[in-house]
């Protein structure tokens, strides 16, 4: 049995197959290793139904946030083999899951736009590129938190036509300082504004709101994926919920430029189940 996972910072999806039947499905909390122990992870982790799995799971591949460096990996790897002692464990970062489920074995540009952003240039096996997405204050063009920082911003001074400052303000009734509060004071501020999107959504039709979206993947397309050598001859490829609801401005925007749009998902979760499936039975044949 193959146990998939996709680790975000809200929650963390896994699935698992056997033989290429049909995938069943598990949810947990987020895990991100910038902010959990092993010992912490294991805790969440026995309230789950992992222990149904318990002797059956020959591979895990976990994919996450946070996975940046051989430590990071370090601390879910150990909390995974306490649950799988024997199995093969692997864990990687969001950034490899997005190249692996859009491009498989094929070399191009893998990109993330969900609540934050993400870019890396993929040889087909390895991630051989990466421009730093740096966070949504320094960063993070294009991704939700960007889209919901520009939205608030154009909301507070009133930079956004009245009439959809109107209903922005029916829709969220929060105080000039609770804005402020919330982004500067509390915590998860990016999640805070990425919760805007589906304002943008919603009114896209309108030339505001459309005309918000394209500009921030232009800024994505312009500070990140043309650093990349080589793009016209490859696909550029998109995992995230910013990506897959926006994806006809996305495209217009990379059509535009002479870039070539390739496959865009929502979640990489199934894609990755079928890449290691196909995996297996090749490792197995030769």
């Amino acid at each position: 049995m193959i146990l998939i996972a996709d680790g975000g910072a809200t929650k963390t999806s896994w699935c698992f197959s056997d033989k290429g039947d049909t995938p069943g499905m598990i949810s947990t909390g987020g895990i991100n290793p910038y902010f959990r122990t092993t010992e912490d992870i294991i805790q969440e982790w026995k309230k789950s139904s992992f222990s149904q799995l318990s002797g059956k799971v020959e591979q895990v591949f976990f994919y996450g946030s946070g996975v940046v460096d051989a430590r990071k990996a370090q601390v879910i790897s150990e909390a995974l083999f306490s649950f799988f002692p024997t199995a093969e464990i692997e864990v990687q970062s969001d950034l490899l899951a997005a190249a692996r489920a859009t491009l498989g074995k094929k070399e191009g540009i893998a990109c993330i736009l969900g609540t934050g952003s993400n870019s890396c240039q993929y040889d087909g096996k390895k991630i051989t590129t990466h421009i730093p997405p740096l966070g949504f204050i320094l960063g993070d063009e294009g991704s939700g938190a960007g889209l919901g920082k520009q939205l608030v911003s154009d909301y507070l001074k009133k930079i956004m036509p009245s009439e959809l400052l109107e209903q922005f303000q029916a829709r969220y009734p929060l105080e000039y300082t609770e804005f402020l509060n919330r982004v500067y004071n509390q915590g998860k501020p990016n999640q805070f504004l990425a919760g805007f999107v589906p304002f943008l959504k919603e009114n896209i039709h309108k030339s505001y709101c459309a005309g918000l979206v394209r500009r921030a993947f232009e800024s994505f397309m312009t500070r990140n994926v043309e650093q990349y050598k080589g793009l016209e001859k490859q696909s550029i490829c998109f995992v995230g919920s910013v990506a897959f609801h926006f994806q006809e401005q996305l495209r217009n925007v990379l059509l535009e430029r002479n870039m070539v749009p390739g496959v865009i998902l929502q979640e990489p979760l199934l894609k990755l189940m079928e890449y290691h499936l196909q995996l297996k039975k090749y490792e197995q044949y030769y």
